[in-house]
């Protein structure tokens, strides 16, 4: 079992920055797939970035360019960094993590979400 939990949402203004941590409780934390989904409301929950245990990286169109998705393994952390926040970036932000001999975020675990709301 792996627990997840995020932080670092908030009340921003168009323009603005925040970043999102993920604490994981997982033994194993490094061979995990750490990803950053969002949901707002009356949409689908959709994939914003994923980082794979070696580092490599996946992000949503909508935010190439402004958000950079990190991971401490030694911390077992894992980090979103969003810049140039928009309007449309209002949601709630979830922490998975999804183990390679299970692909598919569907089949990890996920963290209770932090509210993340873009307003001027």
């Amino acid at each position: 079992q792996v627990q997840l939990v995020e932080s670092g949402g908030g009340l921003v203004q168009p323009g603005g920055s925040l970043r999102l941590s993920c604490a994981a409780s997982a033994s194993l934390f490094s061979i995990y797939t750490m990803g950053w989904y969002r949901q707002a409301p009356g949409k689908q929950r959709e994939l914003v970035a994923t980082i794979t245990g070696g580092g490599s990286t996946n992000y949503a169109d909508s935010v190439k360019g402004r958000f950079t998705i990190s991971r401490d393994n030694a911390k077992k952390l894992a980090y979103l960094e969003m810049n140039s926040l928009k309007l449309e970036d209002t949601a709630v932000y979830y922490c998975n993590a999804n183990s390679p001999l299970v692909p598919g975020p569907e089949y990890g675990y996920w963290g209770q979400g932090t509210q993340v709301t873009v307003s001027s």
